[in-house]
């Protein structure tokens, strides 16, 4: 899709500095820009590239003062990272979007398919299933029977959902995922064996959520795991049974969320941040990467990091020594040493004090 640097700017509300005119077709980093690709800069550690890319037309901020000349034309914009997002959004929905049924797709005669969905090769649909307008469904994936695909939801191939969930409006969910497996439930009886207990809850995912490859919703064991609007899951996400995600939530890769843990609104999570169960995190608490959170969090007051998570403030202290522990192991080993040995004289002049004492007597 073509755009001039005029109709870039109509667009986002943005100002022309240079030609108007110009067109642009790609989308490339500053850094990689050629003739006829749209860059951005948000991040002045970059701003050095904006005087040497063969980009067309960069993205950047109103404020933005030049230190010298540039080739590109600007768009000015008040935020040039949102702008790009809300510009390649844009470009996005005006692509073409698959419409029908693949011969090879299964759609069960229960089922309720709207209008201008897509149901490519090899597709199942299960009984009951209900599949709202324009959702777009991939190769290999599996609607298990009685769920709800809500409108203009896209599933990417081998995604499965099982039976009874629910995603809702405008959601994208990335190849591998499974929605609905059962929640990690089970009881020992008198043996030491353990007994599964159904799962017979569901999962419910809100509107205009993301769920990356490979990444994993557990259904609950009775109720239903939740994953409100807006959140974010990254690839690789584990959200056990009996879970609720709050709205505005992002987790990076590998993050993991025991059952029954409740996180709040706005929460950002780095990857391979592991939660316990049973534990409620606040509105808006950040976790650095690798974190491990073993107790509900109250309060958003300090980012927290490490495992035990602390303040990331303390965490940093903390690293600064741990780094030298083993400066401080070897001192230590000498002050033993050393104390050793004054004990030793201390002894020895004790006993030489005593001798010289009976003497004396």
């Amino acid at each position: 899709m073509e755009l001039t640097a005029a109709m870039i700017a109509a667009y986002l509300g943005g100002d022309v500095e240079g030609d108007s005119s110009v067109r642009v077709a790609e989308f490339a980093k500053i850094e990689d820009g050629v003739e006829g690709d749209l860059s951005f800069l948000s991040n002045p550690k970059y701003e050095h590239y904006l005087y040497t890319t063969g980009a067309s037309v960069v993205l950047v901020n109103r404020d933005l003062k030049l230190k010298q000349p540039v080739k590109a034309t600007l768009v000015r914009v008040d935020d040039s990272y949102g702008a790009l997002a809300k510009l390649l959004t844009y470009i996005e929905s005006q692509r073409p979007k698959k419409k029908g049924i693949h011969p090879t797709a299964i759609v069960e005669e229960s089922a309720t398919v709207g209008r201008d969905v897509y149901i490519g090769p090899y597709a199942y649909i299960g009984d009951g299933a209900i599949i709202e307008d324009e959702v777009q469904i991939y190769p290999h994936v599996y609607v298990g029977d009685m769920t709800r695909i809500k409108s203009q939801t896209i599933l990417y191939a081998g995604v499965k959902i099982y039976a009874k969930c629910e995603v809702g409006e405008r959601c994208i969910v990335h190849a591998g995922a499974v929605i609905g497996s059962d929640g990690f439930g089970f009881a020992q009886d008198s043996d030491g064996r353990f007994i599964k207990i159904p799962q017979i809850g569901n999962v419910i995912v809100g509107n205009d959520c993301e769920i990356g490859a490979n990444t994993t919703i557990d259904r609950a064991a009775s109720g239903a795991t939740r994953i409100h609007d807006n959140v974010k899951l990254d690839n690789l996400v584990q959200i056990a049974h009996n879970v609720e995600v709050g709205a505005n939530t992002v987790m990076a890769a590998q993050s993991g969320v025991a059952g029954s843990t409740r996180v709040g609104r706005n929460c950002m999570f780095g990857g391979q941040v592991g939660l316990v169960g049973h534990i409620e995190i606040a509105d808006g608490v950040q976790i650095g990467a690798q974190s491990g959170i073993s107790n509900s969090v109250r309060s958003a007051k300090d980012p927290l990091m490490g495992t035990p998570a602390m303040p990331v403030h303390e965490f940093y202290k903390s690293s600064v020594l741990f780094r030298r522990f083993p400066e401080f192991s070897d001192e230590l080993t000498r002050l033993r040493s050393e104390l050793d040995r004054l004990r030793a004289d201390f002894e020895s002049t004790k006993q030489a004090n005593g001798a010289d004492s009976k003497n004396e007597n």
